[in-house]
């Protein structure tokens, strides 16, 4: 039997006028009245997490191996900047009319479908890559590339759920934090392989032979990972880890509107805030990692390795907070005061880097990157909770697909516009545009959390209520 979580500090769902957490507090309140269903935690939960944690890291990888040796590809397929850019962009491109379908199959398949598919897709393209390390053949590499962006689309998605299909109460904000790991931990070594496999030699013969070494070896791995998923993969959990996945599992798929679900959603206004607010925080992180190798070539020449390094300073930093971050609110519970802190100190490091880019010390360039990958990249894993805290009982996958939907959208705008700057004036304007937008999240945040506590304290006095006059059936939940 699994414990259930504390009474969370006064979160609110708009529609329901209760969270997730308040909604299990009530449930155990109930006890007396029938006995509660039965409820187990599998060690097997542990390698679904981790094999999530790793084809979703294969994937996530690719994002960036174009990326981080922007001008290495330029030279090599013969295009300019804005077009290896967009091997980066067509990950959040591709993301955003898919993710509604994605997130129907989510709820109507169940998560080894969708694993299934992802990992499966993600394999495929990787082989197109293969074929494609030839001067003349840039179409079949961005097909390649195409088809791994829609496969992350059956991967962003699951991290949430994942986490409350197979975890207890007490683990869930940790489980979703690993699920995001192994994306970040891609993105990192993203960052740090291709500058060491594919060096910036002037024959191109070479350069192809270094390229396809790349390309061979990620599609070995992306292959191993799918077989591992077709074996491993489980759906669910023969008895659920909590009593609310017991009463979801009570649910008729036949009585679940998935576009029902979408109009709650959006006439949450809470929930909308935060969509906008991740959009923000996400997309700039988005448009520093694509542009990052322009950034530091600019003021650092022939430095495409520590560019690398650089990012996966900001990668495994962020991969340490978000970690710190999930435990954290697993034991505290703090949502709104936990996402303000960090949106806040996402601000400051990205207002250190900023200034502190051109001073001429790839050492401080470090430091300051670090600070910043640590609260923005720390920011992810709290987004993810704090929506299905505040859109309980509705799909995690529809909550963080809405979430992501928005980073996508803002991720595109934001490198575009960036990008543009950097050309027009230099990297300080184009992350002065950033910090702009990282300020207007932040006040954005701080308003969320004043309306979050208004509507906390009404959550808790018409719970208390509900449950004093009888009116508040288990089922509910």
């Amino acid at each position: 039997m699994c414990d259930e979580s504390k009474p969370v500090d006064g979160e609110v769902n708009d529609n329901k006028y209760f969270s997730k957490t308040a909604a299990t507090d009530a449930e155990v309140t109930f006890e007396h009245r029938s006995a509660p269903p039965e409820t187990r935690l599998y060690k097997k939960r542990w390698v679904i997490v981790f094999l999530f944690s790793l084809y979703s890291l294969c994937n996530s990888y690719q994002w960036i191996q174009y990326g981080i040796i922007n001008n290495i590809f330029m030279r090599f397929y013969g295009v300019d900047s804005f077009t290896i850019d967009w091997m980066s962009m067509i990950y959040m491109l591709t993301y955003i009319p898919l993710i509604f379908p994605v997130a129907w199959l989510l709820d109507k398949k169940g998560l080894r479908v969708i694993a299934l598919v992802a990992a499966a897709l993600n394999c495929t393209g990787t082989w197109i890559k293969v074929a494609s390390a030839r001067p003349d053949l840039f179409p079949v590499t961005f097909l390649g590339q195409f088809t791994c962006s829609v496969a992350q689309v059956f991967i962003l998605g699951m991290p949430s759920r994942i986490a409350s299909v197979w975890f207890g109460s007490e683990e869930v904000s940790t489980a979703c934090s690993i699920g995001v790991f192994g994306n970040q931990l891609g993105i990192a070594i993203g960052f740090l392989v291709p500058p060491i496999l594919v060096p910036n030699v002037d024959d191109l013969d070479e350069l192809a032979a270094h390229i396809r070494v790349m390309f061979y070896i990620t599609a070995g791995v992306a292959t191993f990972l799918f077989v591992l998923v077709v074996i491993v993969f489980q759906e669910r959990p023969d008895i659920p880890p909590t009593h609310a996945q017991a009463a979801a599992r009570r649910i008729s798929p036949e009585n679940y509107s998935y576009t029902a679900s979408i109009h709650r959603l959006l006439r949450n206004k809470a929930f909308i805030l935060l969509v906008i607010t991740y959009g923000l925080n996400v997309g700039c992180f988005y448009a520093v990692s694509t542009l990052l190798n322009r950034m530091i070539i600019e003021h650092y020449p022939g430095e495409e390795v520590n560019a690398g390094r650089i990012g996966l300073t900001i990668v495994i930093a962020g991969m340490v907070g978000s970690l710190i971050c999930g435990i954290w609110l697993d034991r505290s519970k703090t949502y709104k005061q936990t996402t303000l802190a960090v949106y806040l100190m996402s601000l400051v490091g990205m207002v250190l880097y900023a200034f502190t880019l051109d001073l001429g010390h790839l050492w401080v360039v470090f430091i300051t990157a670090g600070t910043l990958g640590f609260f923005m990249t720390g920011y992810l894993p709290l987004g993810f909770e704090f929506a299905v805290e505040l859109t309980f009982p509705e799909s995690e996958g529809t909550s963080s697909g809405l979430l992501n939907c928005s980073a996508q959208v803002f991720g595109i705008i934001f490198t575009i516009c960036q990008g543009k700057i950097m050309d027009s004036f230099n990297t300080l304007a184009g992350n002065l545009f950033l910090c702009a937008f990282l300020l207007i999240g932040t006040i954005i945040t701080g308003a969320d959390c004043s309306i979050l506590i208004y509507l906390g304290i009404c959550s808790s006095l018409i719970v208390k209520s509900n449950i004093v006059l009888g009116q508040l059936q288990p089922e509910t939940f």
